[in-house]
């Protein structure tokens, strides 16, 4: 299984990527430190486009996948995340407003 970076330390890094690419980046919920969820809002110009979580696969590595409502359901993100911040209060909520959101989702998906 791979060593997993401190939630912390993640998500500065994912910050300091979208705003080195001319995004804006801006933590909206802090989660633990260590072993917090991450959940990424993606955004295009103050727009929802989707949602994308690091979660632990089948085969034991990490890897991000696209969650909760798509783009045509933006209306029912802030439903579905007050959801999850009550039944995970260590969760971090990252909002990511990009460029060229649809590669930074398939960047982000086909990592390892």
């Amino acid at each position: 299984m791979d060593a997993r970076l401190p939630a912390a330390v993640e998500a500065t890094g994912l910050l300091r990527r979208v705003e080195a690419e001319g995004g804006f980046a801006a933590i909206v919920r802090k989660g633990d430190a260590d072993r917090g969820v991450l959940l990424l809002l993606i955004a295009h110009r103050g727009n929802h486009f989707a949602c994308l979580e690091r979660a632990l696969s089948v085969d034991g590595e990490y890897r991000w996948c696209e969650v909760g409502p798509d783009a045509s359901a933006a209306g029912q993100v802030a439903e579905w995340i007050a959801r999850r911040v009550k039944f995970d209060e260590d969760i971090w909520l990252i909002e990511l407003d990009v460029a060229a959101p649809e590669r930074f989702v398939a960047e982000m998906t086909s990592r390892a």
